[in-house]
């Protein structure tokens, strides 16, 4: 794939055509313009917004790249809405994307690094008084719904979607915390948001589109009041230290960018409302509990079935690890709306002849138990070491061979964001933090308990799991 750019100063007006050579006839994606959007104004009674601080939490992951998350509309036919213009749908966009910002002030500052000489060491923070803003680019495409959404594979033109596909959480000194790209196609609207992991985790990201399309729809003018304000204040855990810092006085002493990216295929799996429902009663049933999640369940059941069409000798291990919220997992717990990234990793390692000879409610029941003793004592314990020996993971050591990693949660309301365009299609992601057995988890568009799983495995093992018989049972049970 060639990327051909042309900028125009005149107009800060930015093209760049995404051409396949192979194949002439694929959709290319221009980009046509692009602008910084400022918070509207402070509604804030204390004008003096303090220094925001990272955690441990954060800290760790400074080599992670962006997360990329996004949406895809219908655009409105003419016999919907005659009177729907791109130019004005921009517009409003910018204009309440300002209004949202308001409340979501983190996300238009940059990072800022204080070094510190006894002991040597820095300490990076978010500064309230320098606030750029948040990149808003607007792309067009010759594509159509159906080149997204037909393909068996996610085709690459979805990678085009996103913004910032090389930025890494440090690099938030100098580019913007989030960039939103509008992607026009031919029949659809496709809204991605690229932001930086330091500031934002999953629930964070989402609670944050949830407001910005809350305001899009609202006849509040000034978007004072929504109905879930951000909780934008730093909390740690008892006895630790408020102002985190690392080690090192220079980036180059932990600061990896690892080029290394895996020729993976990209599919989505929809597991029903029905199915997902059968495949909890099954792991619970088979493991003689009632406290199994629909979740657990179906992390459960793609563990086993991907570490089948791996071939895996039956020896060797296998892991699986889970996100978790910890906000959830503090005592006392910290709000829902908490702003930040309080994510932390639960892990669960097993041979591969136990997972494989055990049935499923075996496997479901290890995760269950896995996440149920990750408690507050587990994140005390974490920050305590972390704290001790500051560590900056680098990518290159987060590769697992034989791992599943699941990531994101079909608990997120994706598809309540709505941006007058109606419900979204369909929920996308970016190629960033991508590899084998890189597992990204969607609430299914019809609700009720559905999921979709976004599945990233090596050709030939994706090859196997489409014809796993344990794994296409359960999509159409």
């Amino acid at each position: 794939m060639m990327m051909v750019s042309h900028y125009d100063p005149n107009c800060s007006s930015l093209t760049i055509s995404f051409l396949n050579l192979s194949r002439t006839t694929s959709p290319s994606v221009n980009l046509i313009s692009e602008c910084l959007v400022k918070p509207l104004h402070d509604l804030s009674p204390d004008a003096n917004k303090p220094i925001i601080y990272f955690t441990p939490f954060e800290l760790a992951y400074l080599n992670i790249n962006y997360s990329q998350k996004g949406l895809l509309f219908a655009k409105p036919s003419p016999s919907e809405n005659l009177h729907f213009s791109i130019t004005d749908f921009l517009v409003k966009l910018q204009h309440t994307l300002s209004m949202t910002l308001t409340h979501f002030y983190p996300l238009a500052a940059r990072l800022a690094t204080q070094k510190q000489q006894s002991p040597p060491s820095s300490v990076i923070y978010i500064d309230p008084e320098n606030i750029p803003g948040v990149k808003f680019v607007y792309a067009k495409s010759d594509a159509n719904l159906s080149d997204v959404l037909n393909p068996v594979e996610v085709p690459l033109l979805v990678h085009s979607f996103f913004d910032l596909n090389d930025a890494i959480n440090y690099d938030g000194h100098t580019l913007p915390l989030l960039s939103i790209q509008v992607t026009e196609l031919t029949d659809g609207i496709f809204i991605g948001g690229s932001v930086n992991h330091l500031v934002a985790d999953g629930t964070s990201f989402w609670h944050f589109m949830a407001t910005w399309s809350e305001i899009f729809r609202s006849k509040d003018q000034d978007g004072c009041f929504i109905s879930r304000p951000p909780v934008i204040k730093q909390r740690v855990h008892e006895g630790s230290d408020p102002i985190a810092s690392i080690p090192y006085t220079h980036e180059d002493q932990f600061i990896e960018r690892f080029k290394h990216r895996t020729q993976v295929k990209e599919r989505f799996f929809h597991f029903s409302s029905g199915s997902v429902s059968r495949l909890k009663e099954k792991a619970n049933i088979e493991s003689n509990m009632n406290e199994i999640s629909s979740l657990q369940a179906v992390c459960a059941l793609i563990w086993r079935c991907v570490t089948r069409a791996r071939r895996q000798g039956r020896n060797s291990e296998t892991v699986c690890r889970l996100l978790v919220n910890n906000r959830r997992k503090m005592d006392p717990p910290l709000p829902h709306d908490y702003f930040g990234n309080l994510i932390g990793t639960v892990m669960e390692k097993v041979t591969v002849e136990d997972l494989l000879t055990h049935d499923l409610g075996w496997a479901a029941l290890k995760l269950h138990e896995m996440v149920k003793n990750y408690d507050d004592e587990s994140v005390k314990k974490w920050i305590g070491s972390w704290v001790e020996n500051p560590v900056v993971h680098k990518m290159s050591g987060q590769i697992f061979s034989n791992a599943v990693h699941f990531g994101s949660s079909p608990r997120f309301d994706m598809y309540g964001c709505e941006f007058g365009l109606g419900k979204a299609v369909a929920a996308r992601s970016g190629f960033v933090n991508k590899g084998d057995g890189k597992m990204t988890l969607y609430p299914g568009r019809e609700g009720g308990g559905s999921m979709d799983v976004e599945v990233c495995l090596l050709p030939e093992c994706m090859m196997d799991l489409e014809c796993d018989e344990e794994f296409i049972g359960a999509l159409n049970s």
